[in-house]
């Protein structure tokens, strides 16, 4: 009986500051395994970031014996999509949360047509993402994964199917591509895998055929799912459903288009674990300060964040980007950017809120603060832009927290930022 299996080792791991990687990604050992005479498996040691480099020149390796001779290599897939408009994209709902992929027929017509005509036939739904490596990569799409019990066998199926196209120059952060047996070129088929960092080592390797655009915090997540000594996943992230859509347009950033006179009808309801802190918002003086923070409120950049100083009679400071409790998703990430300053004749007295910034009066970014009492220092140095209207039983109480210096003791928490349009004003 013919079997055959395969292994994805050694992906080259360029971390960047926003992950936590571990030091070892996979500790498999070195030697040969032959769980049966029909197959075996190379299995390489993958080292921490500082080591990875050693590992470039094979950062993917499959092996393959036994294999099928009567598994017939078809093509003729390469004029469905081509012609295709508007562009397509894959959703991808899994059990770890949703990404969107972004489809490239004009880099691989043939292998964008099969996974459309997979998807549209269901073909994903039900299976799982089986192996992975922790913040490198993660691999899915084989139909045999639908079936627990052949848990042995995933990686095998749904393969040899479409004949080669052209090997992606780059191997860049969210490129997704397609299996490929060692040394069968026309081995392509219903097996993909996402790389989560860009992967140097698979440059020139694998054809791409999309590229993540929305949700790489989810696939980053899958990446870190518990694995076996073979890096096979010991729990199911299962693929719930797989759609192709037309790309839709695009849509432009909260709050992107309104004048200072329909801003000035919002206010933000901060939260908080001392309870409610409602400000009012002053368009007027900083319209560009405005405009970021009710973006930021409402693509949930402040949720998940802590008021990381207290300074009594000064100031309650919150919005920091390294006190959320999660990362910032990639939609979120691409809204943040420095402002430029909107000093004004706004004071800086009790319940007047202000963004914080750095020695660069252009520095500012997230943090914002309250101030609990006068402080003629920030006046024209820091870019007022609104003052709290209710809810100063909360400032007071995170004024009086617990601290060491002016750093609270406790995390206090801004839970959300939540943006209210006030009816009937004009």
């Amino acid at each position: 009986m013919n079997r055959w299996t395969l292994a994805i080792v050694g992906v080259a791991i360029a971390v960047t500051v926003r992950f936590k990687p571990d030091t070892t990604y996979w500790k498999p050992d070195t030697t040969f395994k032959k769980p049966g005479a029909t197959h075996e498996r190379i299995e390489v040691p993958v080292r921490g970031a500082a080591n990875a480099v050693s590992y470039v020149a094979n950062a993917v390796s499959y092996v393959v014996s036994g294999f099928s001779q009567t598994v017939s290599v078809v093509s003729g897939f390469s004029q469905t999509v081509a012609a295709q408009a508007p562009s397509k994209q894959a959703v991808v709902e899994t059990s770890a949360g949703t990404f969107v992929i972004d489809l490239t027929p004009d880099t691989a017509p043939a292998t964008t047509a099969y996974f459309m005509k997979q998807a549209q036939e269901g073909a994903y739904d039900g299976t799982t993402f089986h192996r992975m490596v922790k913040y490198g990569m993660v691999q899915g799409g084989d139909p045999l994964t639908k079936d627990p019990s052949k848990r042995a066998l995933y990686g095998t199926g749904g393969l040899n199917v479409l004949k080669a196209e052209s090997r992606a120059p780059k191997m860049t952060r969210g490129s997704v591509a397609a299996v490929l047996v060692p040394g069968r070129p026309d081995s392509a088929g219903a097996q993909f895998f996402v790389v989560v960092v860009d992967q140097p080592g698979l440059d020139g390797q694998y054809t791409v055929f999309g590229h993540v655009s929305e949700g790489m915090e989810v696939v980053q997540k899958i990446s870190e799912t518990p694995v076996d000594d073979k890096g096979v996943a010991t729990e199911r992230v299962e693929i719930r459903r797989l759609a192709v859509r037309d790309t839709p347009p695009p849509t432009p950033e909260p709050f992107s288009v309104e004048t200072v006179q329909e801003l000035a009808l919002y206010r933000a309801v901060l939260d908080t674990s001392a309870g409610p802190i409602t400000i009012e918002l002053f368009p007027e003086k900083a319209p560009m300060h405005v405009r970021q923070f009710l973006r930021l409120a409402q693509l949930g950049v402040y949720d998940g964040m802590a008021f990381h100083r207290v300074a009594p009679g000064f100031v309650i400071q919150t919005g920091s980007l390294s006190s959320r409790s999660v990362p910032l998703t990639e939609k979120q990430n691409k809204v943040v950017h420095p402002l430029q300053p909107e000093f004004n004749d706004t004071k800086h007295v009790k319940g007047i809120v202000s963004m914080a910034r750095g020695d660069d009066p252009g520095s500012a970014t997230t943090s914002f603060f309250i101030c609990t009492g006068t402080s003629n220092a920030l006046d024209g140095q820091y870019t007022a832009f609104g003052r709290v209207v209710a809810g100063t039983a909360a400032v007071d109480a995170i004024e009086s927290s617990p601290r060491n210096g002016e750093t609270p003791l406790a995390r206090i928490e801004l839970k959300t930022v939540r943006v209210e349009r006030q009816e009937g004003k004009r």
